[in-house]
């Protein structure tokens, strides 16, 4: 408050007194009222460097103000001096007109020529007088002129400062654009990095399901493989118990038709009744057995069915080289069952055979020998079929655990891809990181940035209000230096007709 009001302080040491930052701004507003400091030392205050130099620039201006007002009072001195040295002159000469003219006025009586030459010489000061009036309208011109250029500076420099403004508002427009884009480009780069992450999740857990999936129905199809196995063997072992009771019973009838020769005829009847019922027998068990077989067959097709729906499933998931190995393994699976369907064929038309070989031994039983020996050629074919059917049953086994061995690989590729992509996307995690370290730094430099530029702007304002001040004084003062010169040249004006005068009286 003090030096707002203070105009005769010149220098003032403040070094070492805390003052800080609200002392340093308050000094500042301080300054634009105070105009006669010439130096401010704030040393050791902690004072922010932004404040320390509008300080030094306010105590720069200030001393140029005072040296413009020195060599402007100089300059008033020499202009008063000369006004004053101009108004001796002009008196001592009315004084020395005065005396010229009681002369005149005593000597008028005695010489009229005198007086002539005497007026003739007052003309010439007349004239004299009027070169001076001329010197001092050409030096107002001068001075005028010089008043003209000092406008046109100010002029010049007021739009420097609007174009400068003007710079500084582009600037401050074109940083904001590009802090909005980098903004966007991260929100966009984050969205989308959300969106990979979400969808590489929803792959994993159906990956997951499906793998799950896949190790259900491999247990499913393993134990019905053991299933078909058990009763495979069984089979077997049926169908070799059957073909040796035959065997035994066909040496049982070859002893009875050579101990009864007599009773032939009742036996054979009787043989062939117990062959006929003994044939029903096997083909009842022969038609369960393909029944069975049938049944197993369509499980198996529901399962293939299944296998296949589930294949249909998962094509859309898996690349085109994995469409071409499962289309592959359809066709197989296809010729396996057309080898399958062919072979119940067979089986059918050996059962027709058979029905026509009990036909054959009711219309005659004489041949019973040689059908004995192709019911055994039969029995063999039986045995190469059932040791075909187990070849194949062992063959469809090393088929199923190769498929499932190439399932497994594919899924522990799939895995692998998995565990890559996870990796990437810890990569892209450090990555979002890392960007959002960088956008927080650049935001923090880009506020850094604006507030030093405020405070430019703030002070470059402070620069143009002082400036304006000064030019505005500057005006007033040179305007009032204006005024006195045309005061002084009035009063000398007002003056010299005084002196024309007298003589004409």
């Amino acid at each position: 408050m003090a030096l707002k009001a203070n105009s005769s302080l010149r220098e003032l040491d403040l070094r070492w007194n805390n003052i800080g930052l609200l002392g340093g701004r308050a000094l500042l507003n301080c300054l634009h009222s105070n105009r006669a400091l010439r130096q401010l030392e704030l040393a050791g205050n902690n004072v922010p460097s932004d404040i320390l130099k509008a300080v030094d620039q306010a105590m720069e201006h200030n001393q140029e103000r005072q040296n413009i007002l020195c060599k402007s009072r100089s300059m008033t001195q020499v202009l008063s001096k000369e006004v004053i040295s101009l108004k001796e002159k002009n008196s001592r000469q009315y004084l020395d007109m005065m005396d010229t003219i009681d002369k005149q006025r005593e000597v008028m009586n005695h010489s009229s020529r005198v007086s002539a030459t005497r007026i003739g010489q007052l003309q010439e000061a007349l004239t004299e007088r009027h070169s001076v009036l001329n010197s001092l309208q050409a030096k107002l011109q001068m001075t005028e002129a010089a008043l003209a250029l000092s406008e046109q500076k100010v002029c010049n420099l007021g739009e420097l400062l609007s174009t400068a403004k003007q710079e500084q508002a582009r600037l401050v427009e074109s940083q904001a654009k590009e802090l909005q884009q980098q903004k966007m480009a991260s929100a966009n780069r984050e969205a989308t990095l959300q969106r990979e992450l979400s969808a590489a999740h929803e792959k994993n857990l159906l990956l997951k399901n499906q793998v799950s999936d896949l190790e259900r129905r491999c247990k499913a199809q393993q134990e019905q493989l053991f299933q078909v196995k058990e009763d495979l063997t069984h089979t077997t072992a049926e169908m070799r118990l059957r073909a040796v009771q035959a065997e035994e019973r066909l040496d049982m009838e070859k002893k009875r038709f050579k101990q009864v020769l007599e009773d032939a005829e009742s036996l054979r009847l009787k043989e062939v009744d117990h062959l006929s019922h003994h044939m029903e027998a096997s083909e009842r068990s022969l038609q369960e057995r393909i029944q069975r077989l049938e049944a197993i067959r369509i499980g198996l097709e529901e399962e293939l069915s299944r296998v296949k729906a589930a294949a249909l499933v998962e094509r859309g998931q898996i690349e085109e080289e994995i469409i071409k190995a499962k289309n592959q393994a359809r066709l197989e699976e296809q010729q396996r069952q057309e080898h399958l369907e062919e072979k119940l064929r067979l089986m059918m038309q050996s059962r027709d055979e058979a029905q026509n070989y009990c036909l054959q031994q009711k219309q005659a039983v004489a041949e019973a020998q040689s059908r004995e020996g192709h019911l055994s050629l039969q029995v063999e074919g039986l045995k190469r079929r059932v040791e075909e059917l187990q070849q194949e049953l062992s063959s469809k086994e090393q088929e199923k655990v190769t498929e499932i061995n190439k399932v497994r690989v594919g899924l522990q590729e799939q895995i692998g891809h998995l565990e890559a992509e996870r990796t990437a996307q810890e990569g892209l995690r450090e990555k979002i990181a890392a960007l959002e370290r960088q956008l927080k730094v650049l935001s923090s430099n880009h506020r850094e940035a604006l507030l030093d530029k405020e405070g430019e702007v703030s002070s470059l304002l402070e620069k143009l209000r002082v400036r304006e001040a000064e030019i505005s004084r500057m005006r007033e003062e040179e305007a009032q230096r204006v005024s006195f010169l045309q005061n002084a040249i009035m009063s000398y004006v007002q003056g010299s007709p005084r002196s024309t005068q007298s003589p004409k009286k």
